[in-house]
């Protein structure tokens, strides 16, 4: 099964508002100063629950104030450094939060109405495990506030031609939130009709496909990839249906059964099990 193609994946955090929302004034001495270019009024917010984390890196823009505008990363403690403040916490912090935070100290001694805007430019704290039939299995950087799991098994590189129908989603608990387990039809994901979103530490498990065998009087006998719930008559038409010879009575599987290898007699309707070799005989003239 050829899975979708790669597309570029863009999902930016933006957290935007003047902290004052009077008319614009900085000063380091008091003096009042109005910067050329400042927003007027109040700003907008857009609001987001991802909290900043290790690694994660900053983008923290002051209004006419160059030296305080850059990015910043955020330290494995959590922390990082910011001009005249020293050690900034991040951590646990969303956007609007440290913006306001930002503001409240920099209000302190140093600017008298900062306008600050905070964005996370890269997002490095949160991120997947993708294991099984992939081309790439390893962690995968969440690459935003939020990730779904297409974009997770694109970025892996997409499932091999011995991946299983369904994937698996294990979402550890999490902010009050139980561990689930999520089942997901790797046919109904790629035609969009369904996706997951993951949360951080999720696992992803793309196992590798069941498989039986199909031999006698179909048109092309061979080993063929068992989706769930498949059954012997669609098993046959998967070998291309009966050649002319071929009867759809008396049809056996052999499997194995209580740790013994048997030959079982099966219907139509009859679910195949995995591993199985189903025998199609001839037809009586």
């Amino acid at each position: 099964m050829t899975f979708l193609a790669p597309f570029a994946l863009a999902l930016l955090l933006v957290s935007q508002v003047p902290v004052d929302t009077q008319t614009p004034a900085a000063s380091r001495t008091g003096a009042a100063r109005s910067p050329a270019g400042a927003p007027q009024g109040p700003g907008v917010i857009a609001s987001s629950n991802y909290r900043i984390g290790p690694q994660d890196q900053l983008l923290i823009t002051v209004v006419d104030e160059p030296e305080l505008t850059g990015k910043f990363p955020v330290d494995r403690d959590g922390m990082f450094s910011y001009p005249y403040l020293n050690r900034v916490k991040a951590a646990g912090m969303t956007a609007e939060e440290l913006q306001n935070q930002l503001a409240t100290l920099l209000r302190n001694g140093y600017l008298r109405s900062p306008q600050i805007r905070v964005e996370i430019d890269q997002f490095r704290s949160q991120s997947v495990m993708v294991i099984g039939e992939v081309r790439q299995a390893g962690k995968i950087p969440m690459t935003g506030a939020s990730m779904t799991l297409l974009e997770a098994l694109v970025a892996s590189g997409s499932p091999t031609a011995q991946a299983s129908s369904e994937i698996i989603v294990r979402h550890r608990a999490v902010d009050g939130k139980e561990a689930e387990e999520i089942r997901v039809n790797r046919k109904e994901l790629e035609l969009g009709k369904s996706d997951v979103i993951l949360r951080d530490g999720d696992i992803i498990n793309v196992p590798a496909a069941q498989r039986f065998y199909l031999d006698g009087y179909v048109r092309t006998p061979g080993t063929y990839v068992m989706d769930p719930g498949l059954t012997i008559q669609q098993a046959i038409a998967l070998a291309g249906g009966l050649t002319e010879r071929g009867s759809d009575r008396g049809i056996t599987a052999t499997r194995l059964v209580k740790g013994k290898t048997i030959d079982v007699p099966v219907r139509l309707d009859d679910k195949v099990q995995p591993n199985d070799t189903i025998h199609i005989r001839s037809r009586f003239f």
